[in-house]
């Protein structure tokens, strides 16, 4: 028999040529059917592009895009409210309840009395960030709204990047464990477990951070200030009465009693120092000292002369008569 081999050049020179030909018609047809089918596909997805703005435009003219809000685990919002009422504890008791109900907590919580002993209460209240319009909406009903301060600080940029840390620092650690498993020597298992400690320790310090603002971002913080509402006078009677007198002699006779104990008492250290020194005066220094002779007494005065009379001459005596008989 007679193989292909024996066939005569001419032949296997044709049937090449017939080959070759061939296989370009199949080539050139191949590319019209894949560059037919990338235009319709192009085609097709440019109808449906068309399509789909066709379609946003019309749900746009029909209601207007919103944008986009922030999460509330991203915002931290605290508050300040300064209300008057004419119950301290009775507005105290029912902010505790608001709060409460919303499903917060009471935190800080402080008392005190003013000059005039009017009760003034500080309390520290922490409401999810959803009931938080709510709740500060009640309190500022609860009396007479003297001050209020509303803040809302945006930290997503922090939470984000502070989460970022974390998985990378999980990671870091992972890694040092692995080389902790496979170190062979001492001194590199000493070296690992050093450098795990102080990665382990920045990992804490950033899951604290995390708590931190997730605890800030999830309750919102209302300081809420409260004090009885100061009585009114009634109008047109301005004019001060008895009483009104009364008070203020009572205050001025106080004040004077003050004022004088206030001397007394400035002038009570220096008073008894000068009765130390004039008892020492009195009882040491002054019978020490030497005595000067005592002079003569000078004579008392002898009384007055007193005139004497002049005597009067005696009056002539009677001769005697003489006597007969003898």
């Amino acid at each position: 028999m007679r193989t292909s081999r024996s066939l005569p050049r001419p032949v296997q020179a044709l049937a090449a040529v017939l080959l070759a030909a061939s296989l370009a018609l199949a080539g050139c047809s191949g590319a019209d059917d894949s560059g037919g089918g990338s235009a319709d596909s192009k085609a097709d997805s440019g109808s449906v592009a068309r399509g789909g703005a066709s379609g946003s435009k019309a749900r746009g003219a029909d209601a207007p895009a919103k944008a986009p809000r922030l999460t509330a685990s991203s915002i931290i919002r605290t508050a300040s409210l300064t209300v008057q009422v004419k119950d301290v504890a009775k507005a105290l008791d029912e902010a505790r309840a608001t709060a409460e109900n919303a499903g917060g907590y009471v935190g800080d919580e402080t008392t005190s009395r003013d000059s005039a002993g009017h009760e003034r209460t500080r309390v520290v209240l922490r409401v999810p960030t959803e009931k938080y319009d709510a709740v500060l909406t009640d309190l500022e009903g609860s009396g007479r709204l003297i001050h209020r301060t509303a803040k809302a600080r945006d930290v997503t940029d922090q939470v984000v990047d502070v989460g970022s840390r974390i998985t990378s620092q999980r990671a870091s650690v992972a890694r040092i464990r692995e080389l902790m498993n496979r170190a062979g020597k001492l001194s590199d298992v000493v070296t690992l477990e050093g450098e795990l400690s102080s990665r382990e320790s920045d990992l804490e310090a950033l899951l604290a951070q995390q708590a931190s603002l997730k605890d800030r971002t999830s309750l919102a913080t209302i300081t809420l200030s409260l004090s009885r509402t100061p009585a009114r006078k009634a109008a047109g009677d301005d004019s001060p009465g008895f009483t009104d007198a009364l008070a203020g002699g009572w205050h001025a006779f106080v004040t004077m009693l003050r004022w004088i104990a206030l001397t007394l008492g400035a002038v009570l250290p220096f008073a008894a120092l000068a009765a130390l020194l004039a008892l020492l005066w009195l009882r040491v220094v002054r019978p020490r000292l030497p005595r000067a002779a005592a002079a003569p007494a000078p004579a008392a005065p002898g009384p007055l002369p007193t005139a004497r009379p002049v005597p009067r001459p005696a009056a002539p005596q009677p001769a005697a008569e003489p006597d007969d008989k003898g």
